[in-house]
């Protein structure tokens, strides 16, 4: 299974880890974009900036899908609400999946 930027223990090596490289990986879509914005301000071509533009968007596909699936995996994670750790956890498996669903809805 790979690794989700969440963990039971979130404070675990392999959450700080996975945590690390969502972070990293963002940072490179910044650079993405940053170059997008060089190229259409010095007028490259649209074909090339439309490619780079969507290369950074499955990154942050990429990104989201590895969140949603820390919520799909550790009940203790509540999607979409602040609440507390642990507040997800006494929440019946119906409201998990509706509100998984919910966000599936709005955000995907």
């Amino acid at each position: 299974m790979a690794k989700t930027a969440c963990a039971v223990d979130p404070d675990a090596a392999e959450a700080v880890a996975a945590r690390r490289a969502l972070v990293v990986r963002l940072k490179r879509v910044e650079g993405q974009l940053r170059g997008v914005q060089s190229m259409i301000e010095t007028g490259d071509d649209c074909e090339a900036v439309a490619q780079q533009l969507s290369a950074a968007r499955k990154a942050l596909d990429k990104a989201f899908f590895e969140l949603l699936a820390c919520a799909i995996e550790h009940p203790q994670f509540s999607v979409g609400r602040k609440a507390g750790r642990g507040a997800a956890a006494s929440e019946g498996n119906d409201v998990r999946v509706q509100r998984i669903a919910r966000a599936l809805a709005k955000f995907a």
